[in-house]
């Protein structure tokens, strides 16, 4: 049995990040710190600036690296995952002289930059220069002046509001009315326009038929006529 006493007060400068951080290795009612001992076979005591365990070499040196990545920010919830996957790998005889590289999950540590950034990024293009500077914006009683809208009575403008908002009601209602109305067009049928062409073909092919026959009974009319 061996005793290692780990100290997380100067890890953390921030002593509201540091409560959070320390209250990680806790975990919900202590549920965190009960799978940690277990899994590393080790009693942990966290109080005050410093975190105490006691237990076999192997667990402390387990538990040191979890305590200390959960100060620099990386929740001990991924060490147990990790722990108890090696425990399964472990009962298994064939994987004992093998690297466990492969069955273990790979975290990315996320580097978030403390730079702060702008809610609107402008445009740093170089510009034409100009020596006058730019027109200020129309506020709403200019845009109102301008219209005619501010010398306008209460009645009035409330009338106006309201014819406007009929519009924009009816220009909508006429949108969906025509979305509707599209299911209920019927599709042009394709017999209706190409029967009558193939028809009229048909008359021409027959009129030119009945035309050759005729041909045909005159000639022979007249060959009969010869002889006699």
């Amino acid at each position: 049995m061996a005793c290692d006493v780990i100290k997380i007060r100067g890890m953390v400068r921030n002593k509201d990040r540091f409560v959070k951080r320390r209250q990680r290795i806790l975990g919900p009612n202590g549920s965190t710190l009960k799978a940690l001992e277990l899994l590393t076979s080790c009693y942990i005591l966290v109080q005050g600036n410093t975190v105490s365990a006691m237990g076999g070499y192997k667990g402390l040196k387990e538990v040191r690296r979890i305590v200390e990545d959960c100060m620099e920010n990386i929740h001990p919830i991924y060490h147990i995952k990790e722990l108890m996957i090696k425990r399964e790998l472990a009962k298994d005889p064939e994987l004992v002289n093998e690297s466990w590289d492969r069955f273990l999950p790979h975290f990315k540590k996320r580097t978030l930059s403390k730079r702060r950034k702008p809610l609107k990024v402008t445009d740093k293009s170089k510009k034409a220069y100009t020596p006058f500077p730019p027109a200020p914006e129309k506020s709403k009683v200019d845009l109102q002046i301008e219209s005619g809208e501010y010398f306008l009575n209460k009645s009035a403008k409330e009338r106006q509001v309201k014819e406007r908002r009929e519009d924009a009601m009816k220009e909508k209602m006429d949108a969906k009315r025509a979305e509707r109305a599209k299911d209920y067009v019927a599709p042009a049928e394709p017999g209706e326009d190409g029967g009558e062409k193939k028809k009229k073909k048909r008359k021409k092919d027959g009129d030119d038929e009945d035309g050759e026959k005729k041909k045909k009974r005159k000639r022979k009319e007249v060959e009969v006529d010869g002889e006699t």
